[in-house]
């Protein structure tokens, strides 16, 4: 978390994350984030990870562009 504070909610809990702090959720895990104010995060993914998740639709993006 670069600045604010978000609440990552998962199946069987909350976890609160401030600045400073950071998160890694498993893979296949289910998790919605949640910011009741404006918030700045650092993400990383990789590069085969969906933009849209697990939804297919038109801005489903199958093949990222990858920068060299």
């Amino acid at each position: 978390m670069v600045q604010g504070r978000l609440r990552m909610r998962l199946r069987d809990r909350d976890i609160a994350i401030g600045p400073g702090e950071f998160l890694i959720v498993p893979r296949g895990v289910e998790h919605l984030p949640v910011a009741e104010e404006e918030v700045h995060v650092l993400l990383f993914e990789p590069a085969s990870t969906l933009n849209t998740g697990n939804v297919r639709n038109e801005r489903t993006i199958d093949s990222p562009i990858r920068a060299v």
